[in-house]
């Protein structure tokens, strides 16, 4: 019987024939060992090449993301140009001979235009880029400017000049932009910085430099600009005032135009979609059934029709040139995007709690608003003849800076504080982050916000400040306060409840309320203010009003809604603790 060695075919399969194409033996020149070391060190290049391209777009992405930061700085930090209205408001009467109803009709057309179109502005930032809406805040700046001072220049009716409605024309423009820049700036800050531990600084910045804008305008209108008359410094020259404002509100939409970027928007839409599947909101959907569809016949499992008109679709991309799949797949993004959006915005209205915040936010920021308008007005009710007026210590001037800087410093606190503070909420948490042993609510500060607020309408209405106008900074600084953090604290527990992926359009449905209760409280004050000017007016064209009946029965009034916005907001605030939102 022949041996196994010697017919290895014949009996079995030797180890040396189950490879016909294995590698020969390594020769002893060590050739081979150099060609696994060129490997080796390619791999090991590769690996270093590809880590420092990964870290320079991350260092691209974030030098993106702070010059977006500065940007949207700058623009809030000329957009609120509207908050210095009654350093002119009261020229409108004494120059152009306007009522006090007309004065009111303007500046209540700016901010039903400043505010009534913002749901449509965050629509379009979110949908697009805040870039575009940055550039029409700039164009409709300079025309509504433009507009005014030609409008002032030419005098009153009588005089052969416009008609008052030039001027509401021109403060609608002026309204518009403001919104647009305003919104294009804190939407970018929201998205870029939104998820990160920051969110309330983030958000405060430029909502601080927005408050800060009516301060520096209006001093540089009062101490530049204005009329002269020999060594006295007159009032604000308000033709060139116009003509200055139109021209850097321009120049600074513009530059936001190219500078205000979203970074990473893709990943903040994937979040989403993942925090709303594991929801259990997406069941219904039948663009999320798709999706799960299309994902199910890429993995393992029986093949159904599904899967085979999946397949057949990856054949066909396989088959397309790039820049065809690459269309396809930034169609599908969009499609994606705009399916989210849309979802996101119905859970909004949808909520119940949503509501509650929003009809707080109107009963305060109404009379936030008039108080801000009308600041010319009041004061001058505290002078009455043979008074010259008031002096340059409580001019409307020094009272717009003060309001302004209370504002701002309770907007920069109640956001630091917010961060610091607040309960830690799921989308603040970086990598490691523990529970912090003492926490306060976001809404602990708008509810003590609030109450200050309704204590400098107090101290007006009361009377008190009619007999000490010295006292009228406190008023100024109290409802400063108050003001500056409720526009602050609010889009940021917009931010937290309900996301930031859909913040412009979240944060505009919300923001359009303030108009209803501008106009609503412009409206009061203007009917009193006449009412009691009735029996007051001089032979002149002019329609002043002095003493507390001009004004107390609308800051009374203020003071009710005040309160009424404070139990609005418990409720809501009791609606978030039971869906578990640390708010």
């Amino acid at each position: 019987m022949p041996s196994r060695s010697s017919s290895p075919s014949a009996n079995g399969i030797d180890k040396l024939d189950f490879d016909d194409n294995r590698r020969p033996p390594s020769t002893t020149d060590g050739s081979d060992q150099g060609g696994l070391l060129r490997d080796d060190e390619s791999l090991l290049s590769n690996v270093i090449d590809g880590v420092i391209e990964r870290d320079r777009r991350k260092l691209r992405r974030q030098l993106i993301k702070y010059l977006s930061f500065v940007s949207a700085i700058l623009s809030s930090l000329c957009a609120g140009s509207i908050t210095a209205y009654s350093l002119y408001g009261p020229l409108f009467q004494s120059r152009l001979h306007y009522t006090q109803g007309q004065v009111n009709a303007v500046s209540t057309a700016a901010e039903l235009a400043m505010y009534l179109p913002v749901p449509l502005f965050g629509y379009l930032c979110d949908r697009f880029s805040p870039k575009p809406i940055s550039l029409f805040a700039g164009i409709v700046f300079g025309f509504g400017y433009l507009l005014a001072a030609l409008a002032y220049q030419n005098g009153s009716v009588k005089d052969g000049g416009f008609p008052p409605a030039v001027m509401v024309i021109s403060f609608v423009a002026v309204g518009m932009g403001t919104s647009c820049m305003y919104l294009s700036a804190v939407t970018t800050c929201a998205k870029n910085f939104g998820r990160g531990k920051h969110k309330g600084l983030a958000l405060a910045i430029p909502i601080a430099a927005f408050g800060l804008s009516g301060m520096w305008q209006s001093q540089i209108g009062s101490r530049l600009l204005y009329e002269r008359s020999g060594e006295r410094r007159g009032e604000v020259d308000v033709h060139r005032y116009f003509i200055f404002l139109a021209t850097l509100l321009f120049a600074v939409g513009m530059i936001g135009a190219f500078a205000l970027n979203v970074v990473n928007e893709e990943e903040l839409i994937d979040e989403a979609v993942s925090d709303l599947e594991r929801s259990g909101l997406l069941e219904d959907s039948p663009f999320f059934q798709r999706s799960m569809i299309h994902d199910s016949s890429n993995g393992y499992g029986t093949i159904d029709s599904s899967q085979t008109i999946s397949n057949s679709a990856e054949s066909d991309d396989a088959d397309a040139d790039p820049s065809t799949r690459k269309s396809r797949s930034n169609s599908e993004d969009a499609r994606r995007k705009t399916w989210l959006l849309n979802n996101e915005t119905r859970i909004f209205l949808l909520d119940h709690t949503m509501w509650f915040l929003a009809a707080g936010f109107f009963a305060v920021t109404g009379p936030g608003e008039a108080f801000i308008n009308n600041l010319g007005t009041i004061i001058n009710t505290l002078y009455p003849p043979p008074s010259s007026g008031p002096p340059s210590s409580n001019s409307p001037a020094t009272h717009v800076s003060v309001v302004a800087l209370t504002s701002t410093l309770a907007r920069l606190l109640t956001g630091t504080l917010s961060d610091v503070l607040a309960p830690v909420t799921p989308s603040s948490l970086d990598s490691i982050q523990t529970e912090k042993r003492f926490s306060c609510s976001r809404l602990v500060f708008l509810l003590i916000s609030t109450l200050l607020f309704s204590v400098g309408q107090s101290l007006l209405a009361s009377g008190l400040i009619q007999t000490h106008p010295s006292l009228f900074p406190l008023v100024s600084a109290l409802v400063g306060l108050g003001y500056g953090a409720i526009f602050s604290l609010t889009p940021i527990i917009v931010s937290v409840v309900w996301g930031v992926e859909n913040f412009g359009t979240n944060w505009g449905i919300v923001a359009v309320v303030p108009a209803a209760g501008a106009a609503l409280w412009g409206a009061i004050y203007a009917a009193v203010y006449d009412s009691a000017a009735g029996g007051e007016r001089e032979s002149g064209a002019e329609k002043l009003c002095y003493g507390t009946r001009c004004y107390a029965p609308t800051f009374w009034g203020m003071v009710v809604f005040s309160w009424i916005a404070i139990a609005l907001w418990i409720v809501a605030w009791r609606g978030w603790r039971r869906r578990s939102i640390p708010v």
